[in-house]
Order: structure tokens, then sequence, then C-alpha cells
């Protein structure tokens, strides 16, 4: 049997500003918005935000969904057509609000990557593969 990664849900305290935070600074387009859960509009995987209150009632209260959520879970990766793409993206999304972690740079894997996070503090990655010239 084989499965496929259809989408990801990211939890959230607060739905509505991170929502805002992934149509405003990210970009992403709102296909589904309701109190308690936003879609976006994604090619590929889709992704959601959903409030921890209804994640627990769907899950009869699970503990993981009622606890206070301490270090990072999970990480998104945007890819980006070049490095200088990572540069510019990075500041445009500092300067709309997102919380700078790591400014972009060439790593030894051959990448440009740039670290920024979330209003909930989920940090995420901006990357290009480096080119030879």
């Amino acid at each position: 049997m084989e499965v496929r990664l259809e989408g990801i849900t990211v939890l959230a305290n607060d739905v509505s500003a991170l929502a805002a935070f992934y149509r405003d600074v990210i970009g992403f387009k709102v296909v589904i918005e309701e109190g308690h859960y936003v879609e976006f509009d994604n090619k590929g995987v889709r992704i959601a935000i959903c409030a921890r209150p209804l994640m627990a009632d769907n899950t009869n209260m699970h503990h993981s969904f009622i606890e206070e959520r301490k270090g990072q879970s999970f990480e998104l990766n945007f890819e980006c057509q070049s490095p200088k793409a990572v540069y510019d993206l990075y500041e445009q999304f500092v300067s709309k609000g997102a919380i700078a972690i790591t400014e972009p740079k060439s790593v030894s894997w051959g990448h440009t990557v740039g670290f920024f996070a979330d209003p909930e503090g989920n940090i995420h990655s901006l990357f290009a593969v480096n080119t030879a010239e």
C-alpha cells in the first residue's frame, strides 16, 4: 500500500494572527477561512492552520493538543529560484514581521539558507541551491 503526503496542518494558539502572517508575509492565498481553521492555496501539499482546541476535540482531548508546546516541532522549507532570491525574500519577510533567526548565507552542503520564525515561534527556512558560475 502506498501513501502520499497530502497536507500539513500547523497548530496555532491564535489562528487568525498566524493565518495573517502566512497570508501577508509569506504570500499564501486563503481558500478557506473559518474562526478555527484556515487553508491556503498551495501547489503540491495542502497547508492549513488549525486551532489546538479543535484538534483536542477531534482526538478525544489528547494531551498533546492541550499541553503548552515547548521547543521546535516542525520546519517548513521554502525553496527559492536563486541565492539572490533567498536574500531578497528574507529581507522582505523580516520587514513585514517575520522574526529574524539567521541571516542568509552560503553553507557547506551547497545551499544558500536563511532562517526566520512566524509569530508563534515556529522556525522555517528559505533556501536555494548554489550554482557554479
